[in-house]
């Protein structure tokens, strides 16, 4: 008896510990057409999402991925080093002359102002996805690493790190 009492109340205990959920964030990346191909079909904003794990002892890990299938795909890995990945894919038909880059402009639904640490390219009929940790920096002065990177299903996903 006194067994199944301690068992209940353990289970009861546990019923009333907090959640943590983890919450996706929106990450749009404005796109920028070339001046002098203002014509070119490109679309005008990219949205990609972001998870912050929950937190582990001395630093904080950020879970992406972009699902950019709707008109590139299947995505590469085109270069990648301890700074950066770039993930490479051809454009579907109708965005096959974009010439354009661009950078994150807002940050779940606020203004982006800070270093755009993921940007994109469309150049000869590709597209260009780059998660660059050069120059972008966590709360001790040490430059963020990127710890997975790699295609799920034809789009890129990556997970990036740092300390607090």
């Amino acid at each position: 008896m006194s067994k199944i009492l301690f068992l209940s109340l353990g289970s009861a205990v546990f019923a009333f510990l907090p959640v943590t959920l983890v919450e996706a964030t929106q990450v749009e990346l404005g796109v920028f057409k070339l001046a002098d191909l203002p014509e070119a079909n490109c679309p005008q904003k990219l949205t990609v999402t972001e998870e912050r794990v929950p937190y582990s002892q001395g630093g904080y890990t950020i879970n992406g991925q972009a699902k950019l299938n709707s008109f590139a795909g299947p995505f590469a890995i085109g270069a990648s080093d301890r700074f950066s990945v770039t993930w490479v894919a051809n454009l579907k038909p109708a965005f096959q002359k974009c010439v354009a880059s661009g950078r994150i402009i807002k940050y779940d639904g606020e203004v982006y102002n800070s270093h755009s640490y993921l940007r994109v390219r469309f150049q000869n009929g590709k597209i260009y996805l780059i998660l660059d940790m050069t120059g972008n920096q966590d709360a001790n002065n040490y430059t963020t690493s990127i710890v997975k990177k790699g295609v799920r299903v034809g789009n890129p996903v990556w997970s990036w790190s740092g300390t607090d």
